[in-house]
């Protein structure tokens, strides 16, 4: 007889003590039969707010997510536990399907995964239904909901059409999941797809995330400087905007001896899977650290604990993309870093992709309004974090463990320098009857003779050479805020020429006051390296003697040899967390083994004896 108290499930099958956070709350609601919108950063726990009710409520737990290429990873995680898992998408044969179909009426499992097309479709909506009327539908859980807002930041149409599930099946509880999610988010998610719901959201800070962003100058090269002086030989993810670039980043980095895999749309399927499979399979202490390079094609859902760093090269449209996508480093909780380069090009890149969109008015003003988010958490010179948790409406106080808080930028009153800007741009305009770059403008303000100068007569201007005690860097960095905050602005359609707004009248007035960062120079906020970045690693983790460190080491290659012959990543078989705490504890017997988080009844009895070898010096391999 299957227990049904949320307590013992937790220690029998997770291997855990406690609940965290709001957890519990969630899996008694849940498991009673209510609605509910769970909110809670990666690698905070959402997935036992779904898998406990379902094991606690008779039927099987329907779990749509569209992350098909990780679903065998999940389902075998799951089988590690003793949970009856199974996955239903496109990726099986007629065979394979008709088999979980087959096992779903038996009542022989207790979750199936499948993707929101998979369910949409009549065969599976049919099979559902036959489950219900026989008592067996346990619940829905909707994982990366935010995919059903229009307004969202991966908006996916077929989310919109799983309303349809409390229409066809009211009296069966749906969770809907999601990691981020602004409040307008928020409620088009109760509105679409949940009736009564109860809401429950946690704090969105990831403390052990550095968050880091530098100026822009010579990407590729920050880029790999980043990695061989603070992430040497770990693994991490790297995004870029384009494929093109994805292509060429990941080749300039095996060209510099890091193992870097491109992923991205424009390649054929079977080439994605197998460099996801690569990664997510990585093991760093096997040799097998992995970079992978990718547009934001790839990452929903990643749940591979052990990423230490995520880079940007190119600035993301909207805070929640940002936090989607930094979320995916440190979900061990171990340090981490969120790095990335930005400069003007980010600014006009976004507003064109913007402006051509075939979107309408609204969307395109909201697109505005996120990327000017985005644009702020870039340009600022307090607390990352603090403007990071605050767009998700979540007070805080200055971390300590982002750029600003750790190397404060140095502000100064610049508002003569951005009225020479201004003034500039409108004496070039006014004199030639249409409007120029930035480079022509910012060669005219220092007094830099060149083509265009001469054919104009722009050396005769009041403006000339006006501005020649600024290096060409720091008027670059001056006009790159001003255009963060709207007093210039960038005609895409028009060679990126530069223009006034409105805004700009009350600073050429001097009835605004403009404070800005100062230019970061060449040896500036250049992170903490090698040894610095090492030490920060080990600072959030557990710390180990010498002994019990070569005693992890040796869990860790029996973990690596178990997980091959499996098949699976490494982690699905342990956390490190959990060898961690093996290697620090040395149990002696099962028994003791059995107190260790992590470490459930399944698990116990398929491993047990092999790891008290390894922690006995008896053995190694299976």
């Amino acid at each position: 007889m299957q227990p049904r108290d949320p307590q013992h499930l937790l220690k029998s099958v997770f291997g855990y003590d406690r609940f965290r956070g709001f957890q519990r709350e969630v899996i008694d609601h849940v498991a009673g039969g209510g609605d509910a919108l769970v909110l809670m950063p990666t690698g905070g726990g959402k997935s036992i707010c779904y898998q406990l009710p379902a094991l606690l409520r008779p039927g099987v737990g329907v779990v749509i997510s569209p992350l098909i290429a990780l679903m065998q990873d999940q389902v075998a995680a799951l089988s590690e536990l003793g949970v009856r898992a199974a996955f239903l998408n496109s990726t099986l044969d007629a065979r394979a399907a008709a088999r979980v179909e087959q096992q779903l009426r038996a009542g022989a499992l207790d979750l199936v995964y499948i993707a929101p097309e998979r369910l949409l479709g009549e065969r599976t909506l049919r099979l559902l239904t036959e489950c219900h009327e026989a008592g067996r539908l346990a619940l829905f859980a909707i994982d990366e909901a935010h995919c059903v807002s229009q307004w969202g930041h991966d908006f996916r149409p077929e989310y919109g059409q799983l309303a349809l599930l409390r229409e066809r099946f009211a009296a069966v509880p749906r969770v809907a999941l999601t990691a981020t999610a602004d409040a307008p988010t928020r409620r088009e998610i109760v509105e679409r797809l949940l009736v009564d719901a109860r809401v429950f959201v946690a704090s969105f800070d990831r403390p052990n995330i550095r968050y880091r962003i530098v100026e822009k100058r010579e990407p590729r090269e920050q880029l790999l400087r980043f990695i061989r002086d603070e992430h040497p030989d770990e693994t991490g993810i790297v995004y870029c905007l384009a494929r093109n670039t994805v292509d060429e980043v990941a080749a300039f980095l095996g060209d510099n001896g890091i193992h870097a895999l491109p992923y991205h749309a424009g390649m054929d399927g079977a080439s994605r899977a197998t460099n996801q499979a690569r990664f997510l399979r990585a093991d760093e202490a096997n040799g097998g650290a992995v970079v992978m390079v990718a547009t934001i094609a790839f990452g929903m859902g990643i749940d591979k604990p052990d990423v230490r760093f995520v880079a940007h090269l190119d600035m993301p449209k909207s805070i929640e993309g940002y936090f989607q996508e930094t979320g995916r480093a440190g979900r061990d909780g171990a340090a981490a870093e969120a790095w990335m380069t930005y400069g003007l090009a980010d600014v006009v890149q976004q507003r064109r992709l913007i402006e051509l969109s075939e979107a309408d008015a609204n969307y395109k003003r909201l697109s505005t309004a996120k990327l000017d988010a985005m644009l702020g958490l870039a340009e600022a010179g307090d607390c990352r974090r603090v403007r990071l948790l605050a767009y998700f409406g979540e007070a805080s106080s200055a971390c300590g463990n982002c750029d600003n808080c750790l190397e404060p930028p140095q502000l100064w009153d610049a508002t003569d320098a951005a009225r020479k800007l201004l003034s500039c741009i409108y004496r070039c305009q006014q004199a030639s009857g249409f409007s120029f770059a930035a480079t022509h403008i910012i060669d005219v303000l220092r007094g830099k003779m060149n083509e265009k100068v001469e054919k104009y007569g722009h050396d005769r201007l009041s403006t000339w050479g006006i501005g020649n005690d600024l290096p060409e860097a720091e008027w670059r960095l001056v006009l790159r805020q001003l255009v963060a905050l709207h007093i210039v602005e960038v005609d895409h359609d028009t060679f990126n020429v530069l223009r006034l707004t409105e805004a700009s009248r009350a600073v050429l007035k001097g009835e605004r006051r403009i404070e800005l960062r100062r230019h970061e120079g060449k040896s500036a906020r250049k992170g903490p390296g090698k040894g610095r970045a090492r030490e920060r690693k080990r600072g959030a983790e557990t710390v180990l003697a010498n002994g019990d460190e070569a005693l992890f080491e040796r869990l860790r290659t029996w973990r690596a040899s178990v997980a091959k012959a499996h098949g699976v990543p490494a982690y699905v078989v342990f956390h490190d967390s959990t060898l961690r705490t093996v290697a620090q504890l040395r149990p002696q017997n099962e028994a003791e083994l059995a107190a260790v988080p992590g470490v459930g009844e399944k698990k116990l009895a398929n491993y047990g004896a092999a790891i008290v070898a390894v922690v006995q010096g008896r053995g190694q391999a299976p």
